[in-house]
């Protein structure tokens, strides 16, 4: 068979990649995909847009795809599943109403609040006079976080420790600074924890887990500097309890789903809870509707089975037929570190031509070494890749500990040289 992953990421990467290892894959197209993907054996790059549902709509005829699975926030927030499952169009993903626990932060919370999940006290504004005068009478003591309402790649949060920076962004995203996506605030008590991500495939009744994977958003080491898209991540979180997932899965997934389903828009797909664990347990930072960038590149090499047949069992609302601890993981660890353009996450330069050890995009070295490339911001130079955008690619390696991971990863990026390259060198720590 022949499926489609929309969306052209190194997350997008990762989904194909291991789709393509599924019994019966002929190929996995990719809309728009990148150059690099189209190095590994049965992944194709199309060119076509992530928006251009009519387009891929052909595509699928054409190529004669039997499944296709929706990568990007906004293709979701722009319905890409409905336009598809309207045209007949078997597809993984939730419907635009279903994802909007994504794309506003402050239906999300709201939904938190009347479901009784565990999350942070706030409010919502649409005006700065009333944030701020929020902002002077209330007291947390911890700080405040800020969070436009809509989508703003990975970078519409900001963790404020003092009051004046928090009535500073207020006015900042309320005066424009997040286009259309700060034209409503939250305005959140910042909890104090350990952050992990949750990842459930869901099938609008249940909730199976697929894995936790740990981040680091800001592009310095120590967790300083602007935040960003994501510049690693490690997998399994072997720090939490033996029964966080399945508390996770009782007190967040389960309500969120029936809260869900009540409202007349059940939830079929991946939905990626980001959690701060705190003294009083996990409370949510927010939900995503969709797989994480990077998680995805180091939860996607740890699962140990055909990943299609949970995803078509989810979108069918058949996940009540496969076992309830989800699908199986390998039991080792992974770490991934993104390698990201000079500039990012302002405006990163691009055309800068990227050096590669051919032992890298060598099939061999995932079969014998657990090391895997994916690729994000690329694009063709003559026969070479060069930078085409902020994450430009990243690399996951797998090993029988954490720290033996970290160093492997760390080891093979030796072997990847482009002009102004930022990594962090804490990822894994």
């Amino acid at each position: 068979m022949n499926l489609l992953v929309i969306g052209g990421g190194g997350r997008e990467h990762a989904l194909a990649w291991k789709l393509a290892q599924g019994s019966g894959v002929n190929r996995v197209y990719l809309t728009p995909g990148n150059p690099g993907m189209a190095i590994d054996e049965k992944l194709e790059c199309t060119g076509i847009a992530a928006g251009e549902f009519a387009s891929i709509a052909s595509l699928v005829k054409e190529k004669n795809i039997s499944f296709v699975v929706v990568g990007p926030d906004q293709a979701m927030a722009d319905g890409a599943v409905d336009f598809l499952e309207a045209k007949g169009i078997p597809t993984f993903g939730p419907t635009k109403e279903a994802s909007r626990i994504e794309w506003s932060k402050a239906y999300s919370k709201d939904l938190m609040r009347s479901a009784g999940i565990p999350t942070a006290k706030y409010e919502t504004f649409d005006t700065a006079v009333a944030a701020r005068k929020f902002l002077t009478e209330v007291e947390w003591a911890d700080g405040w976080v800020i969070k436009a309402d809509g989508l703003a790649l990975g970078k519409g949060v900001v963790v404020c420790s003092s009051r004046e920076e928090a009535l500073k962004t207020v006015d900042d995203f309320l005066a424009g600074s997040m286009g259309a996506a700060g034209k409503k605030i939250v305005v959140e008590e910042r909890l104090i924890g350990r952050e992990v991500s949750a990842f459930f495939l869901c099938d609008g009744e249940i909730g199976v887990p697929l894995g936790l994977a740990c981040d680091y958003k800001r592009i310095f080491d120590n967790d300083e500097g602007p935040n960003t898209g994501g510049m690693g991540a490690f997998s399994p979180a072997d720090w939490v309890e033996k029964d966080f997932v399945s508390r996770v899965g009782k007190e967040v997934t389960k309500p969120l789903l029936a809260a869900m389903k009540s409202r007349g828009s059940p939830f079929k797909g991946i939905v990626f809870i980001g959690l701060m664990v705190t003294e009083q347990g996990p409370k949510v930072l927010e939900f995503n509707a969709r797989f994480g960038d990077p998680e995805t590149q180091v939860l996607m090499p740890l699962i140990d089975e055909d990943l299609l047949l949970w995803l078509r069992a989810a979108r069918e609302g058949k996940l009540s037929t496969m076992p309830p601890s989800g699908p199986k993981l390998k039991k080792v660890h992974g770490v991934h570190v993104v390698l990201a353009a000079a500039g990012y996450p302002g405006t990163p330069k691009k055309g800068d031509a990227i050096a590669i050890d051919p032992s890298l995009v060598s099939p061999a070295s995932w079969e014998r070494n657990s090391v895997k490339l994916f690729f994000a911001g690329v694009a063709k130079q003559g026969e070479r890749l060069a930078t085409n955008g902020g994450r430009v690619l990243g690399l996951t390696a797998l090993a029988a500990s954490r720290e033996e991971a970290r160093k492997k990863a760390y080891g093979e990026l030796e072997k990847i040289k482009f002009s102004g390259a930022q990594r962090r060198t804490d990822v894994g720590r």
